[in-house]
């Protein structure tokens, strides 16, 4: 993992560290961590906390996926429309069957060139090939898996065959609400992709697991967590 340096910031690292987790774990806003901060005897401002999500927070996260164990052969992809700067975007997001998010990538389109493009994202840049891919019902998907020569892995979902691409959009509803809708694309962007590490990291499914299983793994979790924000 690459080494983060902290040097010349007027807080110490674990604070630096504590609030860009608060923000990217929980659907809190700059300013509910602002508060947080203040009741634990930190004066700062939100317009710092947001600077350090910017500056930190890709680079955290690409610490994270390094460490990430490879995902499983079979892929959900889904769509989701919102608004970025009061522009309708679609949001195209890939997940594994448990739950693990693979990639995303926002594009104005709807069409087989968008679908393309976050296919070809995740052949390059997952560690496993898949075995089985399943979409909704939208032609685009078909027509980009035949230019891949991947029609044969192609699983066209039909009621509940896509629920985990579609559960997976919740936690981004949740914080598209929290922020007033999205501002721009290239900020969504970033934002969606450091919450999506930090997520995978974090995401325990409690009610699927014990809860021997659940405390060791917030255990590793936390373990993962300090070695990606290690100081230089």
């Amino acid at each position: 993992m690459a080494a983060i340096s902290f040097k010349r910031h007027r807080f110490p690292p674990d604070v630096i560290r504590h609030a860009i987790w608060l923000y990217f774990r929980f659907t809190l806003s700059f300013r509910d961590v602002e508060e947080m901060l203040a009741e634990r005897g930190i004066d700062l401002s939100y317009e710092t906390i947001r600077c350090w999500t910017i500056k930190f927070g890709p680079q955290i996260a690409m610490n994270l996926r390094r460490k990430r164990p490879a995902p499983t052969s079979r892929w959900h992809l889904d769509e989701m429309l919102s608004t970025i700067g009061g522009e309708p975007v679609w949001i195209w997001r890939a997940v594994d069957d448990e739950g693990e998010v693979l990639d995303l990538v926002i594009q104005k389109r709807r069409d087989t060139a968008a679908a393309l493009k976050l296919l070809k994202r995740l052949l390059r840049n997952q560690p496993v090939e898949p075995k089985a891919i399943v979409t909704d019902g939208l032609r685009s998907y078909k027509a980009a898996l035949t230019d891949l020569d991947l029609a044969h892995l192609h699983h066209p979902g039909r009621l509940r065959d896509n629920n985990r691409a579609e559960n997976s959009h919740l936690p981004i509803r949740r914080r598209e609400r929290k922020m007033q809708l999205f501002k721009t694309q290239a900020s969504t962007q970033r934002f969606l992709t450091t919450h999506a590490a930090i997520y995978n990291t974090f995401n325990a499914q409690p009610h699927l697991v014990t809860r021997s299983y659940l405390r060791r793994f917030r255990r590793e979790a936390a373990n993962v967590w300090a070695n990606a924000t290690a100081e230089a």
